[in-house]
């Protein structure tokens, strides 16, 4: 399969290496396909063994890749470690996707505390620590990308998601600083922060009201996330929110209506909370 060509920071290039965490479903299987057919080679990170295995088998053999399924729980310190030693030893490094989370939804004093620490173990803690392996390779390369996927929730603090949307806050201050260290490296850095996307994310029964609740027409498919994202790296911005609606409601979060909007948003948790198990849905 002939090459695509060079554009830095974007995916292409000489057969470099590509990691996806979260690569079993929803945005990062999308970005691991993407990635296979700019000619990436791929570690393909994530917890389902067997999924793993099937995505690289296809890629393999639709691409000409190769393909290398990697199982591992990023909440684990185990895991995370042995992930790192194999990342800082990828010397193709050219791309580090840190896509692998998951949402808890309730009150903060609701939620399973167990649950929320595993959310910051994997959502934080293991991104810092895949990017602080991931790096050397990269400036030693002259180039390479970092996509920390991140949330539209991070650019405000959600009642009943008090943890996750600052988790995903983290993610974006943490992207900026890094980049305006990296700058003139060849490396770049992006905290990709979609809106609703139709994933398995919100298949957790917790989640599921999000399904019924946010209308049809805001919510856009994985594909087009990861194809707004790679194309941002060409720019300068390092956050980026892809699609015109998610950006509206960027805008939204910020502006002073978000105010009135979480206090209703808060008392109609209070209200759920209220009804018990089972109500007020």
């Amino acid at each position: 399969m002939g090459q695509p060509d060079r554009s830095d920071g974007d995916g292409r290039g000489d057969r470099g290496t590509a990691a996806v965490t979260g690569a079993s479903s929803g945005i990062g299987r999308a970005f691991a396909r993407e990635l296979a057919r700019r000619g990436c080679d791929l570690l393909l990170i994530a917890r389902r063994l067997e999924r793993l295995e099937d995505l690289a088998g296809e890629l393999s053999s639709a691409c000409g890749v190769s393909a290398e399924a990697w199982p591992a729980d990023l909440s684990r310190d185990d895991d995370v470690s042995r992930l790192q030693r194999r990342l800082a030893g990828t010397p193709d490094l050219e791309v580090l996707v840190n896509n692998a989370g998951f949402g808890v939804r309730g009150s903060f004093l609701d939620a399973d505390p167990d649950r929320q620490l595993e959310m910051i173990a994997v959502h934080v803690v293991a991104s810092v620590r895949l990017v602080r392996a991931a790096l050397p390779p990269m400036l030693a390369r002259g180039r390479g990308a970092v996509i920390n996927v991140s949330s539209l929730a991070g650019f405000r603090g959600l009642p009943g998601r008090a943890t996750y949307s600052a988790t995903k806050a983290y993610l974006n201050r943490f992207s900026e600083a890094l980049q305006g260290e990296l700058a003139g490296t060849g490396v770049r850095v992006q905290a990709l922060c979609p809106g609703f996307t139709r994933t398995e994310f919100h298949d957790a029964p917790e989640l599921r009201r999000a399904r019924r609740e946010v209308p049809e027409w805001l919510w856009m498919d994985p594909e087009a996330v990861v194809a707004a994202s790679l194309k941002a790296l060409r720019g300068r911005r390092v956050i980026c929110i892809p699609g015109w609606k998610s950006r509206l409601l960027a805008a939204l979060s910020r502006s002073l209506l978000a105010g009135p909007i979480l206090r209703l948003t808060a008392r109609r948790a209070r209200r759920r909370r209220a009804a018990g198990p089972g109500r007020g849905t």
